[in-house]
């Protein structure tokens, strides 16, 4: 009698087991593009074969801002920075370059570019994963029991620079502006920033040190992230002008050629030339639509972000699919139509934005912007 109870008693056991073996199986099935029917025209058919994986059962939406300096990123960062549900992030990859690249090379050596990737995409996935640890890698000097007070551009994240990352006194529920983060808010600590950054539903991160979409595509076919890239571009005229007022040693021949009207000899043509073939061979493989990337990349225009910036990012929050907060609305209204005069700093994003758009119009001279044109045909 004893025995046959055991025996019962095992069976249902092993019963529960293999039901929930069973289900978390099924949970976690790869659902991925049936072999051969891409080629055929089908791609949107799905297979239940293949491995299974971890999902990222949170489904948090990460974000990666992919752009080129002086292309208006600041200012799109900041459309996601306003989000009281966003952890942003500032340029993380600052980090990784100022590290592992030696200044000399400027990282353009093959080798260089192959080392920065593999170690930028790394550093993504930990912080998309709100592991901030990972960060003091490459942190110098490196944080003293997580602390630290070298994160590049602290200031330009709100999370960052308010409660109760930064316990500046008397700041309250304020969030401060950058300049008074760095000096009020003391030490960052990454154990509190990490807790706020998992408090939040959205990640978002900008970075103008990746070239292509290409490079992404290993985070981007991460099943364990929900990864979508909006991709910014420029018009390559705008972007010069702009790097050459901004930047004004390290373009300081552009200038010369402005000045003179005559272009010098040992001009650096790859200033420019190398943003022209970033774009276009990222942006075809973003419209192109391949099956890695499709519903994950969305293509934005500065112009047309710059003059009309309510309409344009309500269409990249329904791209999203993230409710568009009011602060963000409101943040809008009062920095696209501002007193240029009121926005100096050269990473500021106060701006009239129709105007600045268009504004390389009066700072490239007729030869220049030629010559631009010829060398950025495509």
């Amino acid at each position: 009698m004893q025995c046959s109870w055991k025996a019962v008693l095992l069976l249902a056991l092993a019963s529960i087991a293999i039901q929930y073996t069973a289900i978390r199986t099924f949970t976690a099935k790869s659902f991925h593009t049936c072999p051969g029917l891409a080629e055929a025209g089908l791609a949107e058919r799905l297979c239940e074969e293949g491995p299974t994986f971890a999902y990222n059962l949170s489904r948090k939406t990460h974000i990666l801002i992919l752009a080129t300096t002086r292309s208006g990123s600041s200012f799109v960062g900041q459309l996601f920075n306003q989000h009281l549900d966003v952890f942003y992030l500032f340029e993380p990859l600052y980090h990784v370059q100022n590290t592992l690249i030696p200044r000399f090379t400027q990282g353009k050596s093959p080798a260089d570019r192959r080392v920065m990737l593999g170690a930028s995409r790394d550093l993504l996935r930990s912080l998309y994963d709100c592991d901030l640890y990972f960060l003091e890698n490459y942190i110098k000097p490196p944080p003293v029991n997580h602390t630290t007070d070298r994160i590049f551009r602290r200031g330009a994240s709100r999370v960052l620079c308010s409660r109760p990352v930064c316990d500046a006194p008397g700041s309250g529920d304020l969030v401060l502006e950058e300049g008074d983060c760095v000096r009020r808010c003391g030490l960052l600590n990454l154990t509190v920033a990490a807790e706020a950054c998992r408090e939040r539903s959205h990640v978002a991160i900008k970075t103008v040190r990746v070239p292509e979409v290409n490079d992404l595509r290993a985070l981007v076919e991460d099943p364990r992230l929900n990864l979508k890239v909006i991709q910014l571009v420029r018009d390559p005229r705008g972007i010069l002008a702009s790097r050459s007022e901004t930047f004004r040693d390290t373009y300081r021949l552009w200038r010369l050629w402005y000045g003179t009207g005559r272009k010098p000899y040992n001009l650096d043509v790859t200033q420019l030339t190398t943003v022209c073939e970033d774009f276009s061979n990222s942006v075809s493989t973003g419209l192109m639509r391949p099956p890695w990337l499709k519903g994950k990349y969305m293509l934005v225009r500065y112009e047309d972000l710059a003059r009309n910036p309510m309409k344009k990012t309500e269409e990249i929050y329904g791209f999203l699919g993230i409710p568009l907060d009011s602060h963000v609305a409101r943040w809008i209204q009062n920095n696209t139509r501002g007193d240029p005069t009121l926005g100096k700093h050269k990473y500021g994003t106060v701006r009239n934005s129709a105007a600045t758009a268009e504004k390389w119009r009066f700072r490239l001279s007729y030869d220049i912007v030629a010559f631009a044109q010829n060398a950025c045909q495509r």
